[in-house]
């Protein structure tokens, strides 16, 4: 369909987004188009201010609007999550369960996009592991994910500090017969005593 121009605009930009093809840009567009003007001004806003005001913890990474953000500064230092990026950050924290802090490594070991150790922050890891207890590593089960965190592993175990891998295996509620070999096998060998 054709758009007037500043509908098109908005269109394009709302594609941006990620999972935002072009039918849900319009609906997005459309229902700007009818909002109060109160409210259009409202996100134009906030979009504004967390571009202005957000920016990466000084220690973790994860995204604050002070210097360090409050799981660092909240929280005891002896158990670290590291994750790939912030939104894993947000996955962890809706469990309550987690106790500890994070660092984030903005990215993972991944030679077909030429990204390396030095291109992520492992360097910033190994600075924190004074008076740590545990590495938890938590990337992605993905080629990537496993090559960063057996990296990562080698890398802090001659330190004499505790490095564990979160489990991986069959998602709660899926179907055994549905599974795939490596799911099945990890969930096989990640199994734990009842």
């Amino acid at each position: 369909m054709r758009y007037i121009e500043p509908l098109s605009n908005l269109i394009a930009q709302l594609t941006k987004l990620p999972g935002v093809g072009e039918k849900t840009a319009a609906r997005y567009a459309y229902s700007l188009l009818n909002a109060s003007k109160e409210d259009t001004d409202a996100l134009i806003a906030a979009i504004k201010e967390v571009k202005d005001k957000v920016h990466f913890c000084s220690v973790c990474g994860n995204y604050t609007d002070n210097d360090v953000c409050d799981i660092c500064k909240e929280r005891s230092p002896k158990v670290i999550c590291v994750v790939k990026e912030p939104k894993d950050i947000a996955a962890f924290e809706r469990l309550k369960d987690f106790k500890g802090v994070y660092h984030v490594l903005h990215g993972v070991i991944s030679p077909m996009n030429k990204v390396g150790p030095s291109d992520i922050r492992i360097k910033e890891l190994l600075s924190r592991l004074n008076g740590v207890e545990e590495v938890i590593l938590a990337t992605n089960p993905d080629v990537e994910g496993e090559a960063t965190a057996m990296y990562i592993a080698r890398l802090i175990k001659p330190l004499g500090i505790k490095v564990t891998r979160i489990a991986r295996g069959l998602p709660e509620g899926s179907l055994i017969e549905y599974a795939d070999e490596n799911t099945l096998s990890r969930a096989l060998s990640s199994r734990v005593e009842m």
